[in-house]
């Protein structure tokens, strides 16, 4: 087997790891925002 690159996979892995938190975050937020209108809208 041919030899790895490990800094290329290192940045690699960070660049994923980056766009993964992004995507939590942005689904977080998006919850958080639809939990607040259905408790809102159930409480008025």
């Amino acid at each position: 087997m041919p030899g790895q690159d490990m800094d290329a996979l290192d940045e690699s892995e960070g660049s994923a790891r980056t766009v993964t938190y992004g995507v939590g975050l942005v689904a977080g937020a998006i919850a958080l925002i639809l939990m607040c209108l259905l408790c809102a809208r159930a409480i008025f």
